[in-house]
């Protein structure tokens, strides 16, 4: 079950020419992959490219009406290697992950299929996840690209111009047997635009075609001798294809004046930035029209030596914008210049950081530094200025004044109970070493729980501990989720560790989805998915590969429970991995698929019950034990108008959902009896809301009964 539904949005993917569309960035992915006349799609969701996959899925029905296959693949790296269909069949194909990480992942069947090339187009989509909205280590595509042989595609933010590199990446494959990388930045895959749409094009070639007419030609597998032919065919044959066709099509774009003593180039992807920033300088008007030339690189690999070498003809200085380290781009027009012993300066990182995302502010000064430089007259007099660099910050001032806030789970996550049973388990056993994997589950490495070591890679947490299994009296715990699990964790992880025979404990977190990537559904989800095989439990693979002690627990709010468990598998004697399977529905899906049944029964006036907790602020200590064992947002304290309690006490908001986890945490750690929970009836029958009238002037009666016998002191009488 996805984070959104797009069941309404897919209809706009039946707009057909000249009917204007209106929409997301992908959205407009999908309508222009349609129209490109795809024979197939495939992917791992990931952000920022998680919604095509949900898009995709919602659009079933139209794949299915032009023939158009669409999997959900199991890993980027099945994605990747679905490409083969394209190698021997004129077949389009699209797949579509995150990156880098998808990319790494994918990395041996990119290569395998840059080698030996394409006979259909080859689009890969990937998601480019850096900078300050990343969740990720930060590295670029572009590295990639360069090293395979893949040509780079960075269209600027705007669904024209992305709809465009979608078309134009499925000629550019076909023309130079080579597959494309379409880079899809977090901003462009969720701008907002206008373009006028295409007929939908039904596969000339589709699927079930290529498997009625089989086709091979060893001179595409990547075997010797052919392999060795391979390369010289990238250098000989496909490049100069690429090339022709970059610039036969006008594919990277020239704005501004003709003439000017400065220029800027700079990725397709940073020009909405760049235009913002010139707009701030006042060298750009609301429309866009740049006083100073601009040479736009929609296609970002390969370099176009002589459309460079024309843009700079004539200036004195060029600023290459390049976000990210290393400055490939940077260096590749470097040598250009040198090679042509051009007397144009480059600039670069130089005006600009080395690293990190180009922000706004980042833009506005590495432009203003450029120009201060290079053509101070193009700016006024008080951007000329020296004294007009912002002062940065420093981190002690920004820790006095803005409070922390480290990443978190949910309210009622599953997940929060299975780490305050490992605090507990620590208290009585000591430290162990933990091993943490990619997905919501990493939040236990912050506060309040503190807990794990390392994070290698999605699905690899028990892989990183393997090293870490010897004759010592303490396990290792490695913490894998079930999305991680399925993805590579089971082969990685679990088989490698029975294989090995490891000693260590394994604890997969079972939340019934792929809840970190947008609860999409997997293979042990427990939904019932018309296009998809479900419901194939986690336990049952682990003991297919070996494992002999497994322990599932159904109910992860049951913290004496996953306490108990835990402190078996790392005390039993029994040798070999020790797998825990804690298993409960990831809350945010649960509220998805709930809220709308309990509102649709509430309206049609049946009995509905919903669950609250709160805390006796009569019996609450103030300890706040609770709080630290538990960390959830709708916990939080509150100070009483008693004079004689100075301490706040626990207090749970309104948006808590009733998953009981602070009770059981308060009732595992034996803290406090001040939790209370409550029953709130919607529609009460009869006898309801009798039991709670007579309950009302009962209490009401023994209220005014203990008021009565309250001492007072009244006013003195003169």
């Amino acid at each position: 079950m996805a984070e959104r539904s797009f069941a309404k949005e897919v209809e706009k993917l039946r707009l057909t020419a000249g009917e204007e569309f209106a929409g997301e960035g992908i959205l407009a992915v999908t309508k222009a992959l349609l129209q490109s006349g795809v024979g197939y799609v495939a992917g791992y969701q990931g952000a920022p490219i998680s919604h095509l996959m949900d898009v995709l899925a919602d659009a079933r029905d139209i794949l299915e009406e032009l023939g158009v296959r669409f999997e959900a693949s199991a890993s980027e790296a099945t994605a990747a290697a679905t490409l083969a269909a394209s190698v021997h069949y004129p077949i389009r194909g699209a797949v579509t992950f995150k990156a880098p990480v998808g990319t790494n992942v994918a990395s041996d069947a990119l290569a395998n299929l840059a080698s030996g090339g394409v006979t259909g187009g080859a689009l890969v989509i990937v998601g480019e996840d850096y900078g300050e909205g990343s969740s990720i280590m930060q590295e670029r595509s572009h590295a990639f690209a360069m090293k395979s042989q893949i040509w780079l595609l960075d269209p600027r933010p705007n669904l024209p111009s992305i709809v465009d590199s979608v078309e134009h990446g499925f000629a550019l494959s076909e023309a130079s047997n080579t597959p494309v990388m379409l880079q899809m930045r977090i901003r462009a895959c969720h701008v907002h635009g206008r373009f006028v749409a295409k007929d939908n094009r039904r596969p000339p070639t589709t699927v079930v075609d290529a498997l009625e007419s089989p086709r091979r030609d060893t001179a595409r597998i990547v075997l010797p001798p052919a392999s060795f032919v391979h390369e010289h065919e990238k250098i000989d044959i496909r490049w100069p294809a690429a090339i022709d066709y970059v610039k036969r099509h006008n594919l990277n774009e020239v704005f501004g004046p003709a003439e000017s003593a400065v220029g800027i180039v700079l990725q397709g992807g940073l020009y909405n930035g760049v235009i913002r920033a010139l707009q701030r300088l006042g060298l750009a008007d609301a429309g866009g029209d740049s006083r100073i030339p601009l040479y736009v690189l929609n296609v970002a690999y390969p370099l176009i030596e002589d459309e460079f070498l024309t843009f700079c003809a004539g200036k004195q200085a060029v600023l290459v914008v390049e976000e990210g380290q290393p400055n490939y781009i940077e260096q590749a027009f470097g040598a250009m210049l040198h090679k042509q012993a051009s007397e144009t300066k480059l600039a670069g990182k130089d005006p600009f950081p080395m690293a990190g995302e180009y922000t706004g502010q980042v833009m506005l000064d590495g432009l203003r530094g450029f120009l201060a430089a290079h053509a101070p007259d193009l700016l006024s007099d008080r951007d000329r200025s020296p004294n007009r660099a912002v002062v940065p910050v420093d981190d002690a001032t920004l820790s006095q004044n803005v409070p922390v806030r480290p990443a978190g789970f949910c309210i009622g996550c599953p997940e929060r109970p299975i780490f305050a049973a490992m605090k507990l388990v620590e208290k009585d056993l000591g430290p162990h070493h933990v091993a943490a994997d990619i997905g919501c589950h990493l939040f236990s490495i912050l506060p309040p729980f503190s807990i794990g070591a390392t994070t290698m890679g999605y699905g690899l947490g028990p892989a990183s501990s393997a090293a870490l299994n010897g004759s010592a009296k303490k396990r290792s715990i490695s913490v894998i989720g079930d999305g991680g699990f399925w993805h590579n964790g089971l082969s990685s992880g679990i088989g490698n560790a029975v294989f090995n025979k490891n000693d260590g404990v394994i604890m997969i977190v079972d939340n019934y989805y792929s809840a970190a990537t947008g609860g999409q559904d997997i293979l042990s989800s427990r939904a019932t998915n018309r296009s998809r095989s479900t419901r194939h439990p986690i336990e049952t693979a682990v003991r297919g590969v070996g494992v002999t002690w497994v322990r599932t627990v159904d109910r992860t709010y049951d913290v004496n429970r996953m306490k108990a468990v835990l402190e078996e598998a790392l005390t039993t004697d029994e040798p070999g991995p020790k797998v825990i399977v804690a298993s409960s529905e990831c809350m945010l899906n649960r509220q998805r698929r709930e809220k709308p049944l309990v509102a649709a029964a509430m309206t049609r006036g049946e009995r509905v019950v919903k669950q609250r907790f709160g805390v006796d602020e009569d019996i609450c200590t103030g300890d706040h034990a609770c709080i630290r064992l538990s960390g959830c947002p709708s916990l939080s304290v509150k100070r009483l108008d008693d004079p004689l309690r100075d301490d706040p006490v626990a207090s749970i908001d309104n948006s808590c959902v009733g998953c009981g986890n602070c009770g059981e945490v308060a009732d595992a750690a034996v803290l406090c009896p001040s939790f209370w929970r409550a029953d709130i009836v919607h529609n009460p029958s009869r006898w309801e809301r009798f039991a709670a009238g007579l309950r009302l002037r009962v209490i009401g009666w023994l209220q005014e009964r203990r008021a009565r016998r309250r001492l007072s002191f009244g006013a003195e009488v003169a």
